[in-house]
Order: C-alpha cells, then sequence, then structure tokens
C-alpha cells in the first residue's frame, strides 16, 4: 500500500511563503540576531572603547596641562627683564602745572620745575565781510607754516570766505593749518590756525594776481607760535611741543600752565615697588596653577581607587622636578635677596607656594636691584623657566610629539573601529540569511503537518467543512482504494 500526497504551490516555490522574518517559527529572528552580534563583538567593541576613553583623557588632560604653562610663560616677560620689573613713578606736587609718566630708563630724584610759559601754534584772523559768502575777489593765496607752503587758487566759484576755507582745508598739500569762520555782529572773519605748536610754525599769508580784491582779507596775527619755556632746577629750557620728553633721562613732561613767577612746583621720581608686587604675584599664581594642575591629572585616590588620567606619567613629573630644582636656586654674593624664601615666597605643605606680602613688600623696597639678579638675566629664575617651558610647548617640542603619538593612536583606534563595524556587518547578514532559511524550513514542515492532518484525519476534516475523495483515516490504518 502506499499513500501519495500531492505536492502543493507552496512546497514548489519556498520563497513564497516567508513574507517577514520570523511568520514560520515564531521566532523573533531580528532580536536574536542582534543579540547574537553585539554578544560576538562585544569583548572587542569594550576594548576599542576603553581605549578611546584613554586616549581622549589623556589628549584633554595634556591640554590642560600645556594650558596652565602657558600662563606660566606669559608671567615670565616682567620679570626675565629687570627694567621691567624696576619701575617708577612720577608725581608732580601742583598737577596743574603739569603731570609726567616714566619709561624703565627713569630712575629716583626729586626736581624743581618752573614753567614760564606753554608752547602755542600761531593763529591768524581776516578783516570782517558782511557775511560768509559775500565775494571777494580773484587770484592766488600763499599760506606758509614755517619753511613749508602752499598756493590756493580763488576764481568765481571760490571767492568767498567759505569757499577760501574749504579750500585750503582741502589742500593736499596743506603744510599745517585749519581754516575755520567765525560770525559776529561786525561780520564774519576767516580764521586760519596752525596745527602745530612751536616758534617754528609761524603763519603767513600772501595774496596776489587775480583782480586784486584778495587784499581786502589783510591778515592779521592774533597768537604767535612760541615755544614752551621752563627750567628744571633752575636751568631754562624750550621746547616746541608742551609734551617734553628730552629733559630729564625715562621721564616724559606734560606742560599744562605757566606756573606764578618764582612760585616752582616739584616733580618727584620715585620706585613703584607695586608695579613689580604685581608682577610677582601673577608669577607665583602661575606656578601654583602648573603645580595643581600636575598633581590633578597625575593623582590617585585609593579610597575609590581612580587614578588621574596622567597618573605616573614620567612627562609631568619630570617637568615638576625641574621646576622645583629652578625655583629652589640661590643667588651668591653678600646681602640683598638670594632667593624665593628672601622675597616671603615659600612652598606650603601641599607643594604650592604661599606670598608673606609684608616680606616682599619690604624686600622690593630695599634691594630691588638684587631681586632683578635673582629673577631676571640669563641665569635668573624667571630666565630658566621661561627656557624650561618652552623646551616642552614649542613647535616640534615634547608636548607637541605626545600630541601626535596620541592622535596617531586615536586614528588607529578609529580603522580598528570601522573594521570591526564591517566584520560584524558581514556576521548579521550571515546570521539573518541562516535564521531566515530554518524559518522557511519550519513553515513548509508546518505546512506538511496541516495538509496531512487535513487528509488522515476525517473527524477533524469533517468537523471543518473539507472533504477528500480519495482517502479515510480510520482506527490509526492508513488504507488506499483498489
Amino acid at each position: 500500500m502506499s499513500s501519495v500526497i500531492p505536492p502543493s504551490s507552496a512546497s514548489a516555490n519556498p520563497n513564497t511563503l516567508i513574507t517577514s522574518t520570523g511568520i514560520g517559527s515564531g521566532l523573533n529572528i531580528s532580536a536574536i540576531v542582534t543579540a547574537l552580534t553585539s554578544s560576538f563583538g562585544a569583548a572587542q567593541t569594550t576594548q576599542l572603547t576603553n581605549q578611546q576613553n584613554t586616549l581622549d583623557a589623556q589628549v584633554s588632560a595634556y591640554g590642560t596641562f600645556t594650558s596652565a604653562l602657558d600662563t606660566l610663560k606669559l608671567a615670565m616677560p616682567p620679570l626675565e627683564d629687570a627694567s621691567q620689573l624696576a619701575g617708577f613713578s612720577a608725581t608732580v606736587a601742583d598737577t596743574t602745572i603739569a603731570s609726567a609718566t616714566t619709561t624703565s630708563d627713569a630712575v629716583a630724584g626729586q626736581y624743581s620745575l618752573q614753567v614760564n610759559n606753554l608752547a602755542t601754534s600761531a593763529t591768524m584772523t581776516s578783516a570782517h565781510l558782511a557775511s560768509s559768502t559775500t565775494a571777494v575777489g580773484t587770484g592766488t593765496l600763499t599760506v606758509a607754516v614755517g619753511s613749508s607752503s602752499m598756493q590756493i587758487s580763488i576764481d568765481s566759484t571760490n571767492s568767498s570766505l567759505a569757499g577760501i576755507a574749504a579750500a585750503i582745508n582741502s589742500a593736499s598739500n596743506n603744510p599745517g593749518v585749519t581754516a575755520s569762520i567765525i560770525t559776529a555782529t561786525s561780520g564774519s572773519r576767516l580764521i586760519l590756525t596752525g596745527t602745530a605748536t612751536g616758534a617754528a610754525n609761524a603763519i603767513s599769508v600772501t595774496p596776489s594776481g587775480g583782480d586784486g580784491g584778495l587784499s581786502v582779507l589783510a591778515f592779521t596775527q592774533t597768537q604767535a607760535a612760541q615755544d614752551a619755556s621752563f627750567s628744571i632746577n633752575g636751568f631754562a629750557a624750550t621746547s616746541a611741543s608742551n609734551v617734553v620728553s628730552s629733559a630729564i633721562t625715562g621721564v616724559t613732561i606734560n606742560l599744562q600752565k605757566a606756573s606764578a613767577v618764582g612760585t616752582p612746583t616739584t616733580l618727584t621720581i620715585s620706585p613703584d615697588t607695586s608695579s613689580a608686587q604685581g608682577s610677582i604675584d601673577k608669577f607665583v599664581t602661575a606656578v601654583n596653577g602648573v603645580l595643581s594642575s600636575i598633581q590633578t591629572l597625575t593623582a590617585y585616590d585609593p579610597s575609590t581607587k581612580t587614578a588621574g588620567p596622567l597618573n605616573g606619567n614620567a612627562t609631568l613629573e619630570a617637568f615638576q622636578n625641574q621646576l622645583q630644582n629652578i625655583l629652589g636656586k640661590v643667588t651668591t654674593g653678600s646681602g640683598g635677596v638670594k632667593s624665593l624664601t628672601d622675597l616671603g615666597i615659600s612652598a606650603g605643605t601641599d607643594g604650592t607656594y604661599a606670598t608673606d606680602d609684608t616680606k616682599l613688600g619690604n624686600a622690593l623696597s630695599a634691594s630691588l636691584a638684587s631681586i632683578g639678579n635673582l629673577l631676571g638675566g640669563s641665569n635668573g629664575i624667571a630666565t630658566q623657566i621661561s627656557n624650561l617651558v618652552d623646551g616642552y610647548t614649542k613647535p616640534g617640542g615634547l608636548l607637541d610629539t605626545i600630541n601626535q603619538g596620541l592622535q596617531s593612536s586615536l586614528s588607529g583606534v578609529s580603522k580598528q573601529q570601522t573594521a570591526l563595524n564591517a566584520q560584524l556587518s558581514s556576521y548579521s547578514a550571515t546570521l539573518t540569511a541562516e535564521y531566515n532559511a530554518m524559518d522557511t524550513a519550519v513553515a513548509l514542515l508546518k505546512q506538511t503537518q496541516t495538509y496531512l492532518n487535513a487528509e488522515f484525519n476525517p473527524a477533524a476534516n469533517a468537523g471543518s467543512g473539507t472533504s477528500s475523495s480519495n482517502t479515510s483515516l480510520g482506527s490509526g490504518s492508513l488504507s488506499t482504494g483498489g
């Protein structure tokens, strides 16, 4: 006996059976593949993520350290140059007479200043006319200031005070004079004012040619150009400008008005320790910034068992040792300031430095020269620190080389991650194909089971409203018609 099971359309073309993964088997194939893929790549993914996080933390840490070094470097110039450290202030007793400023060339001293007269520029005024638009005449005006001059052509288009003023002010070869108009009850006048003070800058105006009408301007001098006249400690001096920078070395005097006759004021040049103290305080703050940065980046907390991103880093430890050796420098010679301790600068228990402002102020007032020798010069503390920092931060320096190495390592990790992603994608695709094939096979088996149940279980077949004319199932035996 034999039984024949007719092929179905589904078994003839299995691919038409499955329209979505997992339909045949009832499994969530997508979730299974995702989980298996994640598990397959978990170890490598974790390793690469940890490597990237570590490298990123080190790049950031070195950036923090570099920033602290840059701040320290910026604090060095005022200390490297003794002339910048040893500043001076200038004080004038009567501030209405003059004011003064100093440069690094100044020296302490006290001077008697008598101002006889200020430097002035020349002014000239024309005769008055009915108005600023009244026609004057034509011709040429030659305007001279000292040894320089220009010629202004006056014709019918600009033969008024307004036209002449505009021509003078817009002239490209103007020797240093401005023109303006004053209008009063008596009429309008053209005013010429020199732009520079001093006796050498007198103004003259000469009309010529044309219809001769320019002669009615009849300019007269209303203020002569003159040099400032003053005396320092009784020694007479003059200046074309009221800003005098050549009378006392390193001092610029701004003359503001004449003194009462026989009543000089006092000009005092004294050491300015506030500038030096500010520079030294800035230096100490910058040093502490570097040391605190190193402590944080290399720290280890035993209670939490966490380490800084550069814990045990030889580069930072080497820098700290070199910096502390420089800060401990002691100069030779007798007297004066020989070390930072003499300046009131000392290290605390946490390794950072504190300043005794009173001791620093006293040292600055008493031994500015020896302080300059300790901090500045070719072998001073500031110069040595500056050179040390340069070796680490300059292009191609140690930190630059380290950063390039870290960036190269990050690039390598990125390439490994890309390769791993490609591998996982391929693995996921393979798993998906295998599970889909299994799903199709299960669907076919289920379809065959359904068919067999329909063929060999008449009761179930009758209950379902279906029939078979060729076979019947009875008492567990299979029979076929003869």
